[in-house]
């Protein structure tokens, strides 16, 4: 029985997120679905624990 406040809630967030005018970068959308990454932005996401910067000789 405790369900219709919650089901409100959600129903009030979805139509606020469907009718709201947010401005969209639809270009910087279009490249983070398809993998491009920017230039400056290259290697930023290095795993610092890897074990090719671990090894010892």
């Amino acid at each position: 029985m405790g369900r219709g406040r919650s089901k409100a809630k959600q129903t009030k967030v979805a139509r606020d997120l469907k009718y709201s005018n947010q401005e969209m970068d639809l270009e910087r959308l279009a490249k983070e679905l398809h993998g491009e990454l920017d230039s400056n932005k290259k290697g930023t996401h290095e795993n610092p624990y890897s074990d090719e910067d671990n090894l010892k000789p």
